[in-house]
């Protein structure tokens, strides 16, 4: 299953319009992706609002992860405060799977954000944590939280946020989406062999584990026959003809 790391900012200095701050309400943010996250079954690490984006850089690239996502709020330049809005999400120019999770992010909120057509997606050198992470990599810069219709965006539309920047991610790793489900046991049922789960949801996917007849394992979720399962802490999926829920 994919796995990322979730940066959302540690810019505690950085002030809405409306009160609060940008590490506020981007780890609040965070906090929302979490259930959606956990219900598709993508897996994550998240820095803390300790760290600094050196820190958070250096701890994404000590692990092995499919993407790095940045989460932050926007800034007009001096003489504009106040005076610009939009969403624009970042990637590095030469990297194929950054633009494309780049711009799938991009094209999902733009179905909700209020001005469509200033959200957009543009490669850049100029941030570290596009530039220096060793993943593919996307910085997004939600919308301008010096201008009170950007910083009132934000704040009335977390959950929707977080349930559309999950949607994209899912499709961009190929994997069904899940609405936040509460979990339920299960018991795998087969008359021979094994159960099979595999990395995605179609019999030519990669087998990650195989359980044998009456295991236990969680049901995270299910969808056209295949159920999302965690057995014995390696999550993925498998039949649903061959699971009996308890």
């Amino acid at each position: 299953m994919p796995i990322i790391y979730l940066s959302p900012s540690t810019q505690e200095n950085n002030y809405f319009v409306n009160g609060g701050t940008e590490e506020e309400y981007m780890n609040l943010l965070a906090d929302k992706m979490v259930p959606y996250l956990d219900a598709s079954g993508i897996r994550y690490t998240r820095n803390t609002p300790s760290m600094t984006a050196a820190s958070s850089i250096a701890a994404s690239n000590a692990g092995n992860y499919d993407l790095h996502l940045a989460l932050h709020s926007n800034a007009a330049p001096e003489g504009r405060y106040g005076t610009v809005r939009g969403s624009i999400v970042f990637y590095y120019p030469s990297s194929e799977k950054g633009k494309r999770a780049a711009e799938l992010i991009a094209d999902g909120l733009k179905a909700i954000y209020p001005l469509p057509n200033k959200v957009r997606a543009e490669g850049t050198t100029a941030i570290g944590e596009v530039r220096r992470v060793r993943a593919p990599s996307v910085f997004l810069e939600l919308a301008f939280h010096d201008n009170l219709e950007d910083a009132n965006w934000i704040k009335n539309n977390l959950d929707a946020v977080a349930r559309n920047i999950v949607l994209s991610l899912t499709e961009y790793f190929g994997i069904p989406f899940y609405e936040a489900e509460r979990d339920q046991s299960g018991t795998v049922d087969v008359s021979w062999g094994v159960l099979n789960i595999r990395e995605q949801p179609n019999t030519s996917a990669t087998i990650v584990a195989q359980a044998p007849d009456g295991a236990p394992l969680t049901i995270l979720n299910r969808s056209d026959g295949w159920y999302l399962v965690d057995y014995n802490g390696t999550i993925g999926y498998a039949s649903g003809e061959f699971i009996t829920r308890n």
